[in-house]
């Protein structure tokens, strides 16, 4: 196998043939949603579900994909990643004028946490953070923006054409045939109350350089593109940890906001 270090990221959309917006799938959305309910306190239940009229966050962690084509949102999309250029770090490189998901995440948190906001924006901020607490764990959604997230690497998958973007938000995760619930029981069992804590006091610039570490092995395959069961069998692990971080993180988030 060769390794191309290549660091990803100005995302937007796959090719024309493909599109394929910047995200998790939704089965990954779901499960990270999923993870985080089962670790809400009980007053940030009782308040998420009075934001949200009843949904969970598991229904409600595609929505920034869904909104995609109402322009109202249109200002969103840059949210969905962030690029750090080789060499320098987030802080050196600094906050693009449009915001990123970096941005994003922490001017939500920020915003529910000082209060005052309309019923209507109060839903939006809790939807965008679960939405996009998902993709920062995605490691394709961080990089120095050489090829728009993995868009632009083709491969195959299991013989059809696809992208490294894809494969990653959707492909290995639809392939393994399990629900949302399901994938979510799976990877949750090894969480114990130190791990949970650990995890949960790691700042969301660190959630983004643990991404962006991870790209050297995302890359690593064959130069001939063909992925199968061999890249899924190396990157399993990578994928459930991800997820399983990211709904740690967002129940953590709400447990920080919502209990008193």
């Amino acid at each position: 196998m060769t390794k191309t270090i290549l660091l990803v990221a100005t995302l937007l959309f796959s090719n024309t043939n493909n599109p394929e917006p910047p995200r998790w799938g939704q089965t990954g959305h779901r499960t990270v949603g999923h993870i985080a309910t089962q670790l809400l306190s009980d007053e940030a239940k009782v308040h998420l579900k009075a934001i949200l009229h009843g949904n969970s966050l598991a229904e409600v962690s595609t929505w920034m994909d869904e909104i995609k084509s109402d322009n109202t949102f249109r200002y969103m999309s840059p949210w969905h990643y962030a690029t750090i250029p080789a060499g320098k770090t987030y802080e050196e490189a600094g906050t693009p004028e449009e915001g990123d998901v970096i941005w994003a995440i922490n001017k939500s948190i920020a915003e529910l946490k000082e209060g005052g906001l309309s019923p209507e924006q109060e839903e939006i901020n809790v939807k965008v953070l679960v939405h996009l607490i998902g993709d920062l764990h995605q490691p394709l959604h961080v990089g120095n923006g050489t090829d728009r997230g993995g868009n632009d690497a083709r491969v195959t998958w299991f013989g059809q054409n696809s992208n490294l973007h894809r494969v990653w938000d959707s492909e290995m995760i639809d392939g393994k045939q399990l629900s949302f619930t399901e994938l979510a029981d799976f990877i949750d069992d090894q969480l114990d109350d130190e791990t949970i804590n650990k995890w949960q006091s790691t700042s969301v610039l660190e959630w983004a350089y643990e991404s962006q570490a991870l790209l050297p092995e995302v890359y690593d395959y064959p130069e001939s593109g063909r992925l199968g069961y061999e890249y899924s069998f190396y990157n399993w692990d990578k994928v459930e940890l991800r997820l399983l971080k990211a709904g740690v993180r967002l129940a953590g988030v709400f447990n920080d906001i919502y209990s008193e």
